[in-house]
């Protein structure tokens, strides 16, 4: 058959894209762009309202065009009377599940009615076969669940309790990565902080042993949610300390204001991520700091998101990812009294204005510079992309040497994506 795979959200979706583009391809099947597909796979997401409403109208819109379609990641999970609802024929594949894939496909032909698989613990995430999106990257999945519940988080109702994978499983996953040339690796998970806090081997310590692995690779570790790096803390700046991993921290603040984080129930206050921040950037004054924040949440006030535009002005963020409250089925926060529509555009775009500000005055401060960088991949245009020690973006355009090496850059320019170098002889 002819298969197409539209995959959302997060790099974990992206990793269960590469496993299940594999599975197609190693039982017969055909990859095709989504124009030529008889089955197309919609690798879901539903975080957000827009999102979810997106891949509704397309389950819709397929099943009326006569395509098969299988659903999987988060949505089954929490919203398949839904799906059920846009498309009876649908055949669903729970976000456990995907190394099924080729078992549903092979049934599509012989079954009369939807099929539904669903497994109760993750299998064939770890060591399986892949078809990257990048050659030179390998995105390694450290486990599936949380063992939080914010008010306003769908996600960990979709996927569950925490399941961290096996350490010797997760180390043996990368080393084969490396031997097949990547030289990224991207840990991630629902929370890469609460790594193994259900098992003996916690997130320093699977870092200490990837970093152990031979050859040239950078590490990036993916998101961490405030509550889950403060019992950690002393020993994940520690395992920064390797050459192996970028100094880069993604930390979710969510908002400022200690009333609106405990409204969201967050296991953490502003000064807990205020310490995290600091604590980093003393080590590591270069470290590039991404956060999330939700603006319009029940219940925020003038006064509370005026802490955080605060705090964005204070710690200088390289980058936000500003949401605006929706309410998600099944979560604390859905019968909550919402704030005006209106209200939360504006804050929302002062909340914009004030993160371009200080985006645009951290890209200042580097032009002019040098810096080591090692290279990850070939540009989009031309030259080579590469990172800095703390994860920032340098296009070379004028390069070839290979993925893997590290050389000394002059940067001389920016675009609002990343900034030019050339390299210094």
């Amino acid at each position: 058959m002819k298969v197409h795979i539209s995959t959302y959200g997060c790099s974990a979706s992206q990793a269960s894209a590469e496993i299940m583009k594999a599975s197609i391809r190693d039982c017969g099947h055909e990859l095709v762009p989504e124009k030529d597909a008889e089955v197309v796979v919609i690798n879901t997401c539903t975080v957000k309202y827009t999102t979810e409403q997106k891949i509704l109208y397309k389950i819709r819109e397929l099943g009326e065009k006569g395509i098969k379609v299988i659903v999987t990641g988060c949505m089954p999970e929490v919203q398949l009377d839904d799906i059920m609802h846009q498309n009876p024929n649908a055949h669903i594949l729970g976000v456990n599940s995907i190394s099924r894939l080729g078992q549903v496909l092979d049934s599509l032909n012989s079954s009369n009615g939807s099929v539904k698989v669903f497994l109760p613990e993750p299998e064939g995430f770890q060591s399986v076969p892949r078809i990257r999106f990048n050659s030179n990257i390998h995105i390694c999945q450290l486990s599936q669940g949380c063992n939080y519940a914010c008010a306003y988080c769908i996600v960990t109702i979709a996927r569950g309790s925490l399941r961290s994978f096996e350490p010797d499983e997760i180390v043996d996953d990368v080393r084969r990565a490396v031997e097949d040339g990547c030289r990224e690796i991207w840990l991630t998970s629902q929370d890469n902080g609460q790594y193994g806090t259900d098992k003996e081997v916690l997130l320093p310590q699977l870092l200490d042993r990837i970093c152990r692995i031979p050859g040239q690779f950078k590490i990036r570790v993916g998101m961490m949610n405030p509550f889950s790096v403060m019992p950690i803390l002393d020993d994940l700046l520690d395992a920064f300390e390797d050459e192996k991993i970028y100094k880069f921290l993604h930390l979710p603040i969510q908002s400022a204001s200690d009333s609106v984080l405990e409204a969201m129930n967050r296991y953490h206050s502003i000064s807990e991520a205020n310490t995290i921040v600091d604590k980093f950037r003393s080590r590591f004054p270069d470290m590039t700091i991404f956060t999330d924040i939700i603006v319009g949440y029940p219940g925020e006030t003038d006064e509370d998101i005026k802490k955080t535009v605060e705090w964005v002005k204070e710690y200088k963020p390289e980058k936000v990812n500003i949401s605006r409250f929706t309410p998600r089925p099944h979560t604390k926060a859905l019968d909550l009294r919402k704030i005006d529509s209106r209200i939360i555009v504006n804050r929302s775009n002062e909340m914009h204005e004030v993160c371009e500000s200080v985006k645009l005055g951290s890209r200042d401060c580097m032009i002019g510079r040098e810096a080591d960088v090692f290279l990850s991949k070939p540009a989009k245009q031309k030259g080579m992309m590469a990172r800095t020690d703390s994860y920032k973006p340098v296009v070379i355009p004028e390069c070839d040497l290979e993925p893997g090496i590290t050389c000394r850059v002059y940067i001389y320019d920016a675009t609002p994506g990343y900034f030019l170098g050339r390299i210094v002889v």
